[in-house]
Order: C-alpha cells, then sequence, then structure tokens
C-alpha cells in the first residue's frame, strides 16, 4: 500500500464497512428482484443504498469513473423505485 493510499484508508476508517454494507445491499436487492416476489420492488431500495455508499466511497478514493457508474445507478434505482412502488 502506498503512502497516498494508507492515508486515504487512515482519514476515512468507515469506508471498508461502507463498501462491505454496499456490496451486501446491492447482492440483497438483486436477489429480489431476481426471484419476482410482490416484494421485489425494495430490491431497487437496496441497490439505492448500495449505489449511494459506493458512490461516496468513489468520492472519497477520488475515483471518477466509480462516481459516475454509481451516480448513474442512483438515478436509474430511483426510476426504479418510482416505477415499482410508487405508481
Amino acid at each position: 500500500m502506498s503512502y497516498s493510499t494508507a492515508a486515504l484508508h487512515r482519514n476515512h476508517s468507515w469506508l471498508g464497512p461502507a463498501k462491505w454494507i454496499g456490496t451486501l445491499a446491492g447482492i440483497a436487492g438483486a436477489i429480489l428482484i431476481a426471484l419476482n416476489l410482490d416484494v421485489s420492488g425494495y430490491g431497487f431500495l437496496l441497490f439505492l443504498i448500495s449505489s449511494l455508499l459506493w458512490c461516496a466511497a468513489g468520492v472519497a478514493q477520488r475515483d471518477d469513473s466509480l462516481i459516475l457508474l454509481q451516480a448513474t445507478f442512483v438515478i436509474i434505482n430511483i426510476i426504479g423505485i418510482y416505477r415499482w412502488l410508487i405508481v
């Protein structure tokens, strides 16, 4: 681990847990949607949580490609929440 990477992790102790929670929320969301149950729409809420956490990780790590990907997923997940849970 380089000095800058070590400093980044030291200053962002929340980063590791946030990435794991984001990963687990994304997996759970995918399972819910794949099962196509009455509650499958809540998978988009889990995806939204995952995308927001991963977007925050991208900001903390200064990873523009991760930020763009997750920001796009945030928009898609909001559309999914609207279509599955609101209307």
